[in-house]
């Protein structure tokens, strides 16, 4: 059985319709399977600060989160969080390290999201959650990640700072170009294994998603990791950064490209 978490709180957001976009999501999940899901957070404007702004004020929808997903943990059920930002994730990966600490981490993204304070040159809250986790710097919100259970996919946007921390904690990175069922499979071997998809991996035009990168996964490549892993080997799944169009055709397309990927959960 899967457990629906929503984050509808402001976590750093930069743009408007992050928000939006995970409840567009989550509304369709719940009128396709019949699922209750768990609405964290009240919507705010979005606003480009830096993380020392925005972390204080995402602590409410943190905490929100990591409550809801340690009573999905307590019950036993997958666990499938619709996040408005990786930021979100500051609140889900130290449980899953304490819970699961031989879990491997699948970091679907465009970008290594392993800055700190003193590497990052954005100052944008969601580069720097996998550091956080694994406890290169003090979120306030817990670590215990073991670097060497991380595998970046389809990452190709990293700082050169960040590059030398990644090296440095021994994470795997995996290119688009490397890409493919057996790679991941060999990464994970039998491993319990926790997923994080941040929309911007894949190559532009796909669907709306902030910070996009050229050169970036197929959709069939992700649909492909879903296929290869045994379904009793995900813990969780979590989906984060569309950000919903004006247009409702983009929506439309985007949540079919989004259902149709994660469909073998719900098998």
């Amino acid at each position: 059985m899967n457990n629906l978490i929503v984050s509808q709180g402001r976590i750093a957001d930069r743009a408007d319709n992050m928000i939006a976009g995970a409840a567009i999501i989550a509304k369709a999940l719940e009128e396709k399977y019949g699922l209750n899901a768990t609405y964290v957070g009240k919507p705010t404007p979005s606003v480009n600060d830096s993380w020392q702004e925005s972390l204080p004020l995402a602590k409410n929808t943190l905490e929100g989160l990591r409550k809801a997903l340690n009573k999905g943990i307590k019950e036993n059920k997958r666990n499938i969080m619709l996040a408005n930002t990786c930021s979100a994730s500051l609140a889900t990966l130290p449980v899953v390290a304490e819970v699961y600490p031989d879990a491997r981490l699948l970091w679907i993204d465009a970008h290594g999201d392993f800055n700190t304070p003193e590497t990052t040159e954005s100052g944008y809250l969601g580069g720097m959650v996998v550091a956080a986790a694994c406890g290169l710097w003090d979120s306030g919100h817990g670590s215990g990640l073991n670097s060497k259970n991380v595998i970046l996919i389809g990452s190709r946007d990293i700082d050169p700072k960040e590059q030398n921390l990644l090296n440095q904690a021994q994470v795997k990175i995996l290119p688009p170009s490397q890409v493919n069922t057996q790679n991941i499979l060999d990464a994970i071997g039998g491993a319990p294994v926790w997923i994080h998809i941040d929309w911007d991996v894949l190559e532009p035009g796909y669907l709306p998603a902030d910070y996009q990168v050229p050169n970036g996964l197929t959709v069939m490549q992700i649909k492909e990791i879903f296929q290869a892993i045994p379904l009793h080997q995900i813990l969780g799944v979590e989906l984060a950064e569309f950000n919903a169009s004006s247009d409702e055709e983009v929506n439309e397309n985007a949540k079919k490209i989004i259902l149709d990927i994660i469909a073998g959960l719900f098998e």
